[in-house]
């Protein structure tokens, strides 16, 4: 029998005192988190999750998995896209931003394919060369249910997105950056009704990026991002 793939999950670090009902002598002590959902996804399209910790060198563990989920999160420091902050909504996390290039560079040197959701297609951008828009108010639906559908996104045809999921689909929307300079060897592949950037593919690797957030919806289980994941993970094997 063919082994699940292994699936790399990225995540926060936060400290003990963050964390509500965390007893006091622990406040002081490291934290690694993400939301159980995107582990949920994986495991529903046959995979194996499993976290990918700060403290490991990214070129030393990307080798040993068949795939990687970079997950949502915190705004990214303007300054890794030469621009001063504008908004101080969701504090950038410098060490996190550090770690994910890191992943991505050796995702890419071992054709590792990856899947980036919400943050994680900023991140994939950023690493590019890519910038960002630091404030897009329209898109951040922090006040309705995360499954809310808030907008649709319509696909390019001819594309791993569009193969997946068709011409067009509704998807909740919970952030508020947006891609604005496309990064080096990638190319947008889906858009909002607005004209914002939803979907990125990179040209020559597995990499798919949604800026929406399909693991907290309640297609999750049969959602096409992680299926294709699985599949293409699968192929290592």
């Amino acid at each position: 029998m063919t082994p699940q793939p292994l699936i790399g999950i990225t995540g926060r670090r936060k400290r003990g005192d963050q964390l509500v009902g965390n007893l006091n002598i622990l406040a002081d002590f490291p934290v690694d988190v993400y939301y159980a959902d995107y582990g949920q996804g994986v495991l529903e399209a046959g995979g194996l999750p499993v976290h990918i910790p700060f403290d490991v060198d990214p070129a030393e563990l990307i080798p040993r998995l068949d795939g990687v989920v970079l997950t949502g999160g915190a705004d990214i420091d303007p300054r890794r896209y030469g621009q001063e902050s504008l908004t101080n909504a969701f504090p950038p996390e410098p060490l996190r931003d550090q770690h994910e290039c890191a992943v991505l560079d050796a995702a890419y040197a071992n054709g590792t394919p990856v899947a980036g959701i919400c943050r994680g297609l900023q991140i994939v951008n950023v690493h590019a060369g890519g910038t960002l828009y630091q404030d897009v108010p329209s898109h951040a639906g922090f006040d309705e249910p995360v499954a809310t559908e808030w907008h649709q996104v319509a696909f390019d045809s001819d594309t791993i997105l569009g193969g997946i999921y068709g011409h067009g689909r509704s998807v909740n929307s919970l952030h508020h950056q947006t891609v604005d300079k496309v990064g080096d060897k990638l190319q947008v592949t889906a858009r909002s009704d607005d004209g914002s950037v939803e979907g990125l593919e990179h040209e020559n690797l597995p990499v798919i990026a949604v800026q929406w957030h399909p693991e907290m919806l309640p297609s999750r289980a049969d959602d096409p991002l992680f299926a294709w994941l699985i599949a293409e993970a699968s192929t290592r094997h």
